[in-house]
């Protein structure tokens, strides 16, 4: 039967495979929604037999059947190469990365990526971000390895639910286990907080700490680290007890199933993360046991939502060499990049440093694409979408890095896509994302299905912007010497 005389059906054409029993495709009704069609044999899922095709709802029943029949809808470990996460907040947005992710060589990609925050938000479910991510994996016919990113894990019950959905790739989040305080705090001898120190879950004991450490050199490629007692006691203080947290979440995780990779993050916290504290973060993980792909010190300067970074540009150059350096020294691992859709600046910067050795988090710049689609083809409703995110600001800033002004919003004008570049606008719309989806979800999900093709074009676009800059081509001069090629 050719798929073309399947009368109302409109087939997308990279979706059609073709293995030894049956031929699958995923299709579009003309109301808009979507099912996933099958030639032959259907005995592994629930649908409505019309002639010879077997036509079944986008159900976790029926993903899980394709998952089986097509082994490269499942995520993979995708180790040390160069990585990117594309966080999809509508569950809609897998397609356009796709597009984008095909003109990038050598990134692989995370096209599964949302923090319980965002499931929160959304009303959605792991398994639902997995599944969702699945269709859209479908509907392009990407068979390369992709991973899925269960983000900002803070419990171990969060853990359980992403092991069950069939997740790969686990960041955990200590931040709210980090000390802060200690950073800007006069150093005592003794502590009060050192002595305080969970040390029989870091298995440790304090003057065994400070043999391992003072006293010592420690060479870093082109610069060497030493530690005195204040800035040991510092270290230990800060993050002695986010390091417990990690090994109780990494050995809880271990024992579910061993097909997993790990992001250790600290990046949502106050202080920057010195280098002598990401080397001491690092030995102390690797002396419990730990492996990691991927670690998130919090950087110098601002990484706020969806707008480029703000800070000194030669200070981060300075700073980001040497974690790059520890990372491959005490390594290697994956420095990751958090908040890091947008940030322009400093592509280049992370490309030069880490070697390609770098994992790069996007999330709610996806959102931001699907409202620039929405700003252009359903202006009234833009506008009642920004007049609202404009009144829950306030609230739905308050666990967000931004600067935004309201007061510095523009006027929705003739052109009111163009509040999409403008930066108090575009982290208004971006950090209140959960708000007007409970408000305004269905017409925006109505608009995006109704232009769909518009809406993968923006994403690539945008997308395409991101990935090209972190296109790292290195080859070795001689031992210790990189360039970066142009």
């Amino acid at each position: 039967m050719n798929l073309k005389q399947l009368t109302g059906l409109s087939v997308y054409p990279r979706s059609v495979i073709e293995t030894d029993d049956a031929t699958y495709f995923l299709a579009r009704r003309p109301e808009g929604n979507k099912v996933l069609g099958i030639l032959g044999n259907a005995a592994s899922f629930d649908g409505e037999r019309q002639g010879d095709v077997t036509l079944c709802p986008l159900t976790p029943a029926n993903a899980a059947a394709l998952r089986e029949k097509l082994p490269w809808l499942r995520p993979q470990l995708l180790g040390l190469q160069t990585s990117a996460g594309c966080g999809d907040r509508l569950g809609l947005a897998t397609p356009g990365h796709i597009r984008a992710v095909r003109k990038a060589a050598g990134i692989a990609p995370i096209f599964a990526q949302q923090s319980m925050r965002e499931n929160a938000r959304t009303g959605r479910t792991p398994q639902q971000v997995m599944d969702d991510a699945l269709w859209g994996i479908f509907q392009e016919g990407w068979r390369e390895p992709w991973g899925a990113d269960a983000d900002h894990l803070k419990t171990t019950e969060d853990i359980d639910l992403c092991v069950v959905a069939g997740y790969t790739f686990f960041t955990v989040d200590p931040g709210d286990h980090v000390d802060n305080a200690i950073r800007n705090s006069k150093s005592q001898i003794p502590n009060p907080k050192f002595t305080a120190l969970p040390w029989a879950e870091l298995e440790d004991t304090p003057d065994d700490l400070r043999r391992r450490y003072l006293g010592r050199r420690f060479e870093v490629e082109t610069f060497t680290l030493e530690f005195d007692e204040a800035a040991l006691v510092r270290a230990a203080c800060k993050y002695g007890r986010a390091i417990a947290h990690t090994v109780r979440m990494y050995r809880h995780l271990a024992a579910q199933t061993d097909d997993f990779e790990l992001e250790m993050s600290v990046d949502e916290t106050e202080t920057p993360t010195s280098i002598e504290e990401h080397f001491f973060i690092a030995s102390e993980l690797w002396r419990l046991g730990v492996q990691w792909v991927s670690l998130a010190p919090r950087y110098i300067g601002r990484f706020e939502k969806g707008v480029d970074y703000i800070g000194d540009l030669d200070e981060f150059e300075a700073q980001l060499a040497k974690h790059a350096a520890i990372a491959r020294v005490l390594g290697p691992y994956k420095l990751s990049i958090h908040s890091g859709s947008d940030k322009f600046s400093i592509y280049p910067i992370i490309a030069r440093h880490t070697r390609g050795l770098v994992h790069l988090k996007t999330a709610g710049t996806s959102y931001l694409e699907a409202l620039r689609v929405v700003a252009r083809v359903e202006r009234s409703l833009f506008r009642e979408i920004l007049a609202y995110a404009i009144e829950r600001y306030p609230e739905d800033r308050a666990t967000y890095h931004v600067s935004a002004d309201l007061a510095k919003v523009p006027l929705v004008d003739a052109y009111p896509s163009a509040l999409l570049d403008q930066f108090d606008a575009r982290q208004v719309l971006h950090v209140t994302f959960g708000s007007m989806l409970d408000r305004f979800g269905g017409e925006i999900l109505s608009v995006l299905a109704a232009y769909e093709d518009a809406h993968y074009e923006a994403l690539e676009a945008h997308f395409e912007k991101h990935l090209w800059k972190l296109e790292v081509r290195y080859w070795k001069l001689e031992v210790g010497d990189w360039k970066l090629e142009d």
